[in-house]
């Protein structure tokens, strides 16, 4: 007895001291150092400038493992400011790392800075591009792929290899030139072309008859939604944006400006070539970029024709949308099972009514959101709320549903308290598609609809198994609803995901705070923190 009293008591203490152990041991770090410079591509033929990272086009991936620390050097080469951003990365209480003008000062040329961030608490397919201006529609982005922890279950078969596609349209002329069209009152053409990994036809992927493979599919693209499908295929989608989902199967699927999916494919068929094809929605022409699926040890090459997509069926792209589900018998990125979570019961504190619409002020073409078009002050509104800098912004300058009156620049700023849970209405008053992006937050995307939207919209709402992701797509004069919980303090931007429209102004930030300063809420600047604008002298 004394034996296996003294036997239980040694095994709790080694548990207990084991779990402390762990507990307090640090998470993984990464280390990278990235130049960023010019150089001559011609993915469509046609050589011109782009921007690559360490002489890559597109930049280098980031295979990183849940709650990996990253410490990323950047050396900015070119000749004018640069920002990375980490689209779809939660930068739990650091938004000074955000990489966006309203939060950290640009890297000037010459220069280099470093982010230091973890990727907390996240599993999934990610992206990162540049930020300031047009420059990421000449490159600079790249994959951001989180895969999970060795005691964390995925809820699907583990693949036998895995392949990353950047989709995107691409225009022949560089940033420069398509700004200064934008910054004449022009709109932009309709793009040059659509690329896959930054070729529009001719890479190959390759794998083995009966084998099943994950792709992760992201649009890196400024302008254009894609649809994405695989000749003779079914793809099964398991993955948006970090959540995991009910594992529906498609013939296609669509992914919208800045949206990335991860889908299942077995290889199943005769051993041969397959086409992999990335087409245009909404546009005319439809755009088309292809790449290879071979069967290792084919010889016989793909045939004609392509597999078929939608082409401008708007009533076809909502109602897939709505198929997409959030899995609620799956783990999240942490290793104990999180169950459903029960957002349709949370009170809403807010509703935000979002409306865009092209203007112009001053004689210059211009996008609003509620009629205010947002302009970049000289200092970041993150260090002008750190360092109480006066004169810089002011809290809700834009209002929580479209205004009459005119239309005018400003620095929309929406002030909220930290645990707030908001509903946000995306109202597209256009006739072309939109796409929204929230910084620093996954949100439930509970709702789409034709025409305008009204309180009674509600009762169409999904309430139970939303799927929680990043970005979401507004069809041409239509709705889309979010929910968010706003549980991650800082200054966060919302944005919209077609790029010469953010460019021109349709964007705002939300300020998300308490009054508690702890590290436990938000983390304070980091030792490199870039000082510009008023905040030099702070």
């Amino acid at each position: 007895m004394r034996l296996a009293r003294f036997l239980h008591i040694f095994l709790v203490v080694s548990l207990a001291w084991l779990g402390a152990f762990f507990a307090n041991a640090e998470d993984p770090y990464r280390y990278f150092n990235w130049e960023v410079t010019y150089g001559t591509i011609s993915p469509l033929g046609v050589s011109q400038q782009g921007i690559l990272i360490n002489g890559q086009f597109p930049g280098p991936p980031i295979e990183a493992i849940t709650n990996d620390n990253i410490v990323l050097n950047v050396v900015n080469k070119l000749d004018e400011p640069f920002l990375l951003t980490w689209k779809g990365i939660q930068q739990r209480k650091n938004s000074w790392q955000d990489g966006v003008l309203g939060t950290q000062c640009p890297i000037p040329p010459g220069t280099n800075w470093t982010y230091k961030f973890q990727l907390k608490d996240q599993i999934g397919t990610f992206m990162y591009f540049p930020s300031i201006g047009l420059q990421r529609a000449d490159g600079g982005f790249g994959a951001l792929n989180i895969a999970q922890r060795s005691v964390i279950p995925i809820p699907y078969p583990t693949p036998f290899g895995e392949f990353t596609l950047l989709v995107g349209d691409w225009y022949k002329s560089d940033h420069k030139a398509l700004q200064q069209t934008l910054d004449k009152g022009n709109l932009l053409p309709l793009p040059d072309g659509i690329l896959i990994n930054g070729r529009p036809n001719g890479f190959t992927f390759t794998g083995q008859r009966g084998q099943t493979y994950k792709f992760r599919v992201s649009n890196v693209g400024i302008a254009t939604s894609i649809n994405f499908r695989i000749q003779g295929h079914n793809i099964t989608l398991v993955e948006v944006e970090g959540c995991h989902t009910l594992q529906e199967v498609y013939e296609s699927l669509d992914v919208h400006v800045g949206q990335s999916v991860t889908v299942l494919v077995t290889l199943q068929w005769s051993p041969k070539d397959y086409f992999v094809v990335c087409s245009s929605r909404f546009t005319k022409p439809i755009l088309n970029a292809t790449a290879l699926l071979h069967y290792d040890g084919s010889n016989t090459p793909a045939s004609l024709p392509l597999p078929i997509g939608p082409t401008y069926q708007i009533h076809w792209s909502m109602k897939q949308a709505r198929t997409l589900r959030t899995n609620l018998t799956a783990n999240a990125a942490r290793p104990n099972p999180q169950g459903s979570y029960h957002y349709g019961t949370i009170q809403v504190n807010r509703t935000l009514i979002l409306a865009n619409a092209p203007t112009k002020i001053n004689g210059t073409l211009r996008y609003t959101v509620n009629n205010v078009s947002y302009v970049d002050p000289d200092t970041p509104l993150k260090l002008a709320d750190y360092f109480n800098i006066p004169g810089v912004f002011t809290l809700n300058s834009i209002k929580d549903t479209p205004p009459s009156g005119p239309d005018a620049l400003g620095t929309s700023v929406v002030g909220t308290m930290l645990h707030d849970f908001v509903e946000i209405i995306f109202q597209n008053t256009e006739k072309a598609i939109q796409s929204w992006h929230l910084d620093g937050y996954s949100f439930y995307t509970v709702g789409y609809g034709s025409g305008q939207w009204t309180p009674d919209m509600r009762k169409r709402y999904n309430m139970a198994d939303a799927v929680s992701r990043d970005t979401v797509q507004v069809y041409p004069l239509s709705w889309s609803a979010i929910l968010v919980s706003l549980d991650n303090k800082g200054m966060w931007n919302l944005r919209s995901a077609i790029w010469s429209k953010q460019y021109l102004g349709q964007q705002l930030y939300i300020r998300v705070w308490n009054n508690e300063k702890s590290p436990y809420t938000e983390y304070d600047a980091p030792q490199n923190v870039l000082l510009c604008g008023k905040a030099k002298s702070s």
